[in-house]
């Protein structure tokens, strides 16, 4: 994971530590206040909300113990992991612009490919001015590496 991604994963974990347990114990505190806890359909939603809660912030604080932060190969010419790479698809000439991350990281529609996904394994490698050719369900893609950053 970039350091980037890792810091995402912490500042989440602040937030869902800090402000959305102090939310959810107002959340439980109001719906307390308005009686029987058997049938109060709000005290329930805010309990499940709160399970939830608790489970997103135990997965993020095994993510964040697990993680292994690799540098980003900046400045290379060859597509690795952490490098922005622009391509052109031979066939439509539309450009974009991709950064190789993990998986846990991606973000297509904001440009960001998991390093292990078929476009990413396909640019990896690859040098400026290379073909790297996509399988995908109407075909071959080919996308030619104009720049690398």
């Amino acid at each position: 994971m970039t350091h980037e991604g890792l810091q995402a994963l912490r500042a989440e974990l602040e937030h869902l530590e800090t402000v959305g347990r102090q939310e959810i114990a107002k959340q439980i505190k109001t719906a307390r206040e308005w009686g029987d806890l058997k049938e109060n359909a709000e005290y329930h939603a805010a309990k499940d909300a709160q399970a939830h809660l608790e489970t997103r912030i135990l997965q993020l604080r095994e993510r964040i113990d697990n993680a292994t932060v690799v540098e980003k190969q900046e400045g290379g010419d060859v597509v690795a992991f952490g490098v922005t790479v622009e391509v052109e698809d031979e066939e439509s000439g539309r450009r974009s612009r991709y950064q190789l991350v993990s998986a846990a990281e991606a973000s297509p529609s904001d440009g960001r490919l998991s390093y292990d996904s078929p476009v990413g394994t396909a640019l990896r490698d690859k040098r400026k001015g290379d073909v790297a050719v996509v399988a995908t369900p109407r075909g071959e893609r080919r996308l030619r590496i104009v720049a690398i950053s």
